[in-house]
Order: structure tokens, then C-alpha cells, then sequence
């Protein structure tokens, strides 16, 4: 499943931009909103990560 279809916040913050760049009446160029976007989740994944202690442990999943 792609990036975009797997999560309603990736989609949404896809189509923003490209809103926003319409309405700055700016071509929208939908490679460098996806590149926008990725950048975003590797930012928010990084802040994530720093916010968590290494001392708690995450569940383990058994299946």
C-alpha cells in the first residue's frame, strides 16, 4: 500500500500543500510535495524517538 493511502494524516498534509500552492497561484508539483512530506515524517519519527526514554520497553506483540 502506498505512503499516502495507508494514512489519512499523510494525505491530508499531501493535499494541503498542494492547495497551498495553487492558491499562492504556484504551479503544485506533486514530487516535491511527496518530498515535502517524507521530510515531515522523518522530522516527526526523529522527535519521536529523542522524546523516549530507553528505559521503557515497548509491548511485545505475540501473534
Amino acid at each position: 500500500m502506498c505512503l499516502l493511502c495507508d494514512d489519512e494524516k499523510n494525505y491530508a498534509a499531501y493535499m494541503s500543500y498542494l492547495d497551498a500552492m495553487e492558491r499562492a497561484g504556484q504551479v503544485a508539483d506533486p514530487d516535491k510535495a511527496m518530498d515535502m512530506l517524507l521530510d515531515e515524517l522523518q522530522k516527526a519519527d526523529a522527535e519521536r524517538l529523542k522524546a523516549k526514554s530507553p528505559f521503557i520497553c515497548d509491548p511485545i506483540e505475540n501473534d
